[in-house]
């Protein structure tokens, strides 16, 4: 049995009928015959910053390839829409028939107990991570991101107002076609890493800690490939910024003082994490 939130706002289990059975293990063959095709790049998806949308690599991509299945139309992907969550219920399904699958083969038996305490480890892994320096730091970043955009609105209102007259008008050395496109692109790319970079903070802390808890050697790999997303988004952040900056010069030390922490930022991963740079994230960086 598994919970999830249904479309309409209310938990439901899933119980796996006989015909949801059959339907999980033919997708669990899909799924495998899938990955032996060898236009897709094995794990590619891993160490990505899931912007679909802007990536080269969505043909050799297996993820892309099941999500658009899954959710290629726009009622699937819709939250708010029925197809969506019968389609989630799909994924869940095959994922949980492939998950016993595992554990029965590793001879591994799962109790209440054996969940209860995979929680309460969890839960202390997570609190070990988000209180790291960087972890804190990445954390205020996304407060200052908040901060600044609920408090200039009518910044953005006045932009627009300005590039539209600039249009209409059309002033000689001003294209507001041009800029209003290269001011859209900043605003997407610090939404876009804004939560990302804690998130993939803690992800790569949680690899270090967790081999501390149990006394462990913890896995590199998932650690430094999770703390390269996170140095990724902070360079494409900063870039960003500094975009901003110039479209907004009267925004002046407001941007400078979010340029200050995402740089200080960015000297606390790369020390903490001084192998993260040179990992290779597959196909990304081939």
């Amino acid at each position: 049995m598994h919970r999830v939130s249904t479309y309409d706002g209310q938990n439901s289990d899933i119980k796996l009928t006989t015909n949801e059975h059959e339907l999980a293990l033919m997708n669990k063959r899909e799924i495998e015959k899938l990955a032996k095709n060898p236009k897709f790049i094995s794990g590619i998806y891993n160490y990505c910053d899931r912007w679909c949308e802007r990536c080269e690599f969505t043909s050799r991509c297996m993820n892309y390839d099941i999500c658009e299945e899954k959710f290629g139309s726009p009622e699937s992907k819709d939250i708010s829409n029925k197809a969506f969550w019968d389609k989630m219920q799909e994924v869940f399904s095959v994922t949980l028939e492939m998950v016993k699958e595992s554990v029965e083969k590793m001879g591994v038996d799962l109790t209440s107990s054996d969940y209860e305490e995979a929680e309460k480890h969890e839960k202390r892994v997570h609190e070990f991570s988000k209180n790291q320096p960087y972890g804190k730091a990445a954390f205020e970043y996304i407060d200052m991101v908040t901060k600044w955009f609920d408090s200039n609105k009518e910044l953005f209102e006045e932009k627009s107002q300005e590039l539209l007259t600039h249009l209409e008008a059309e002033i000689p050395g001003t294209k507001p076609v041009d800029e209003a496109i290269r001011i859209k692109d900043c605003l997407e790319v610090v939404h876009w890493y804004q939560y990302q970079i804690y998130v993939k903070l803690c992800r790569a802390a949680s690899g270090m800690i967790q081999g501390k808890l149990e006394e462990i050697e913890y896995c590199p790999q998932d650690t430094n490939g999770s703390a390269k997303v996170a140095i990724i988004g902070i360079e494409r952040s900063i870039s960003a910024w500094g975009g901003l900056l110039n479209h907004f010069p009267q925004q002046e030390q407001e941007i400078l003082n979010i340029l200050v922490k995402l740089k200080a930022l960015l000297r606390l991963v790369e020390h903490s994490f001084p192998d993260a740079r040179t990992f290779v994230r597959p196909g990304l960086d081939n």
